[in-house]
């Protein structure tokens, strides 16, 4: 048994060789051990400085250890952390109005993972499907895109096409309609379907590979999904709270979802919170004693939540990710190397595709970014995300930017 005092002298490798050990082996971190972090920084155990350029995957989009979200974070905690739903609290009122207003919903219901987040809107337009569009029980179905990512519980893997998110992961739990992503045709065939209640979308796929749709496909879907009396379920975990340059992705297009999914950055990267928004038609249909979670809408996370969200507006994080995302890309595309073949991306949610050569793969290619200063990670093959909190400066993506350079460079 080690104690903390030897855990801290531990060494990147001796941590390393410690959590897998003991850890189950569900992960395969770039191999660097973190023990601090700071705005768009982290520090590894040796006390080695780098940029943050996956950003806990959009979940510290108000960077490490925001010192307003901490500071509201230990003085809730040092007065009330949980009650459960069972009872009021003094905090979540607060939150609720404030989320509610922010984002132009009637209702919130608060979780705390993403995956919680949506599952909660499957029940939600499944509920809605019998309630109110009248479909007969038991037959309610979900539009849903190839390539999506919506988390890993045993519903949502059912309508992955990600071998290794479903595969012997059976039985599958049914009434998904799986269709191309960025493809009006497929959507428009497969919405003649009576019995589909709700399109659920991510107006970027981002464990995909950061694959933008085509400039109108959320509006125009939006659209026939009205036409035909269907509820279009954006989850914005990812891709919402000033990551794209917008508050929300689908702000692009001005659509206004029937229900948004919120988490990650809804914390600040302190703890888990999500957050499911609709209006009264939809949200009311769920009664007491039908959905709910001990942990959902805790003081806690409720006071962090709105800390997180205020953070946003009044440091005009939005407004940075617009005006550096077009920089980022602009300088990554002049690279002189034949090892990025695209970068692509909107505000500073960005990735680049890796060519492998010398017999080197994108995971050499993050390894030699992580030995140069700055930490990524590849998804789906030679895609590698490039996303750093919303806290950047100019002057300090310049110098990420200049890692990269260099690394494509020396690859």
């Amino acid at each position: 048994m080690f104690t903390e005092e030897i855990i801290n002298r531990l060494t990147t490798q001796q941590t390393i060789e410690l959590e897998d050990k003991f850890g189950a082996h569900n992960y395969h971190p770039i191999p660097v051990v973190i023990a601090r972090g700071e705005g768009v920084f982290v520090w590894d155990v040796e006390g080695k400085r780098y940029f943050d350029f996956l950003s806990g995957y959009s979940a510290l989009n108000q960077g490490h250890c925001h010192p307003r979200i901490i500071a509201a974070f230990i003085d809730q905690a040092q007065k009330l952390t949980l009650t459960s739903r069972a009872f009021h609290n003094n905090v979540f009122s607060e939150f609720a109005e404030y989320i509610t207003d922010y984002f132009g919903f009637d209702k919130v219901l608060p979780m705390n993972t993403g995956a919680e987040g949506v599952e909660t809107a499957i029940k939600l337009t499944r509920k809605w499907a019998y309630m109110k569009k009248g479909i007969p029980e038991g037959q309610a179905k979900i539009i849903v895109c190839e390539g999506n990512f919506h988390g890993r519980t045993t519903t949502i893997v059912s309508f992955s096409s990600d071998p290794d998110a479903f595969t012997n992961y059976g039985p599958y739990t049914p009434g998904f309609i799986s269709i191309p992503y960025n493809d009006l045709d497929a959507l428009k065939e497969a919405l003649k379907d009576p019995h589909v209640a709700g399109f659920l979308v991510e107006p970027i796929q981002g464990e995909a590979g950061v694959i933008l749709p085509d400039d109108g496909y959320l509006a125009k879907s939006f659209e026939l999904c009205k036409a035909a009396n269907v509820l279009f379920v954006a989850d914005e975990i990812q891709t919402g709270i000033a990551r794209t340059g917008k508050m929300l992705a689908c702000d692009h297009e001005g659509v206004h979802p029937d229900v948004l999914i919120l988490g990650k950055a809804l914390s600040g990267g302190t703890m888990p919170v999500s957050a499911v928004l609709a209006n009264d038609d939809i949200m009311l249909c769920i009664k007491p004693g039908e959905h709910g979670s001990t942990y959902g809408g805790n003081p806690l996370a409720c006071r962090v939540a709105k800390v997180s969200l205020e953070v946003v507006k009044d440091e005009k994080l939005a407004e940075n990710a617009a005006y550096l995302g077009p920089i980022f890309r602009k300088e990554i595309a002049n690279i002189q190397s034949d090892i990025i073949s695209i970068v692509r991306g909107k505000g500073l949610f960005n990735a680049i595709e890796v060519e492998p050569k010398n017999g080197k793969s994108p995971w050499q290619f993050c390894l030699e970014l992580k030995d140069n200063g700055l930490l990524c990670k590849p998804t789906h093959g030679n895609i590698i995300r490039l996303a750093p909190p919303l806290t950047i400066t100019e002057e300090q993506l310049m110098e990420a930017i200049g890692i990269i350079k260099k690394t494509a460079r020396n690859f």
